[in-house]
């Protein structure tokens, strides 16, 4: 199996997901940790894969709660603040890690987060991640917030 293979099913078994990974997602991954920028059209279309019925939280009302965190109320500030992150990621203002951090909290999209939050990171990773996304994620919090 592939590195992707591996890093998806990991993704999914982080979610409670425990059937192998489809091929719509490993298409859907493949292609988004191969563009040269990531675009709002483009995380949009990847959510639409990984969870179908998920929606950018946009809209006034689309409130979601995670755990013990309640991420930012939903409204247009959702976009907004999701395209500045995407705009600090693209000229390199977040390491991998932080920007796995500001985009769960958040939490832009009503489901699917953590996936595509692990995508973000495996782009930024360059679509590498040969010990996977916990044992690398670990070996960058304990870094303090510096890529590996």
């Amino acid at each position: 199996m592939s590195e992707l293979y591996d890093f998806i099913a990991e993704s999914n078994r982080i979610e409670g997901i425990t059937r192998a990974p489809t091929s719509a997602e490993l298409i859907a991954t493949e292609a988004f940790i191969g563009l040269p920028k990531i675009t709002l059209v483009a995380l949009k279309n990847l959510v639409a894969t990984l969870q179908p019925n998920a929606r950018l939280r946009d809209k006034l009302g689309l409130d979601v709660r995670v755990g013990n965190h309640y991420p930012p109320r939903g409204g247009p500030e959702i976009r907004e603040r999701l395209q500045n992150l995407l705009n600090e990621i693209d000229v390199g203002c977040h390491s991998a890690y932080s920007a796995h951090l500001v985009y769960e909290t958040l939490h832009p999209f009503t489901d699917g987060n953590g996936r595509s939050g692990r995508a973000i990171w495996l782009w930024q990773m360059k679509g590498r991640a040969p010990l996977g996304f916990l044992h690398q994620f670990y070996y960058q919090t304990l870094q303090g917030d510096r890529d590996v």
